[in-house]
């Protein structure tokens, strides 16, 4: 009887089989992070949704498998995990590394300025840098600081492509006074915002539109608009890592330089914005061509600790 033949009939070589962990060499939760983040680099993992290295995405795997927050890891590195734990981490290490799908698919979780939010392949992995600018410039109710005055005075706030909904979760605690509202022309994301809304029992306060932009709107006006839209150019597109494919390319695809959607926010903003209100906008390194395009307008750029002119605001009065 002939042999049957290990290569598939497509005529790639087999899968390699995931290296076999003897029984009780990993005991901690340390010594977990620590081959996974061995395996990680080995595989040439990329690290882009939420975590920025192995480590903490290993971390992050191994809190979210053993039902701890992130921010517990350090105060449990030293515990021992259970044989039946210890099984169901290594199984995610392997699914990370052979599905190349990113962590936060694998557990359907995220953290936003310390908040988690439900998260799947219907919706991109949200990692913007508007959370923490919503923090630094808007939410202190310092009108000395605050781009927009005193947050309680707020009025009304429009999220666009709003995605998972945790920039609008994030706005409602900025915010505590005002309704939001969040728009996106994708039903499937919407129905993942919906999760978040209920989970955080922000149904009176939220309201969801699908719609292209501000088309479900009519003419209604609010204080602040925030979005972080589709903004990578063609060449981006082009050389998205796996990891990335993986997302709906709707949220990523911004035209031939990233700015299709960034323009029609700024050339319709002013008609939904209160007079003294404004713009908060992420657009990724599109900082160059969006200057080009608008020499006259002053934008100002908001960096992060992990950002450096991705994010601009610009008041309402000079759009």
């Amino acid at each position: 009887m002939a042999k049957r033949s290990k290569v598939p009939a497509k005529g790639r070589p087999a899968a390699p089989k995931p290296p076999k962990v003897p029984p009780g060499e990993l005991q901690t939760l340390f010594d977990f992070v620590r081959y996974a983040v061995s395996r990680f680099n080995a595989a040439s993992l990329v690290f882009a949704h939420g975590t920025t290295d192995p480590m903490a995405e290993a971390a992050f795997l191994v809190c979210e498998t053993l039902h701890l927050h992130p921010d517990q890891f350090e105060a449990f590195a030293a515990a021992r995990v259970t044989a039946a734990e210890g099984k169901q981490l290594l199984e995610l290490i392997e699914r990370r590394i052979a599905t190349r799908k990113p962590a936060a698919y694998l557990v359907n979780k995220v953290y936003m300025r310390g908040l988690p939010f439900y998260v799947d392949e219907r919706t991109i992995v949200p990692r913007s840098f508007i959370g923490e600018v919503l923090d630094s410039h808007f939410g202190d109710g310092d009108e000395g600081t605050s781009l927009i005055g005193d947050p309680e005075n707020v009025t009304g706030v429009l999220d666009l492509c709003t995605g998972s909904g945790c920039l609008a979760i994030l706005a409602c605690r900025t915010f505590p006074n005002a309704p939001i509202d969040a728009v996106d022309i994708s039903k499937d994301a919407l129905d993942v915002a919906a999760r978040n809304v209920a989970d955080y029992g922000l149904e009176g306060r939220m309201t969801l539109h699908r719609g292209d932009l501000f088309k479900p709107l009519g003419d209604k006006r609010y204080d602040l608009i925030i979005s972080n839209p589709p903004y990578v150019d063609a060449e981006g597109m082009a050389s998205l890592p796996r990891e990335c494919r993986a997302e709906p390319k709707l949220a990523f695809d911004g035209g031939a330089d990233g700015l299709d959607v960034v323009r029609r926010i700024l050339d319709e903003a002013k008609q939904h914005l209160t007079p003294h209100g404004g713009l908060l906008c992420e657009i990724g390194r599109g900082r160059d061509n969006l200057e080009a395009s608008y020499p006259s307008l002053p934008l100002l750029w908001l960096d992060t600790e992990d950002s450096e002119g991705e994010v601009f605001w610009i008041a309402a009065g000079d759009l």
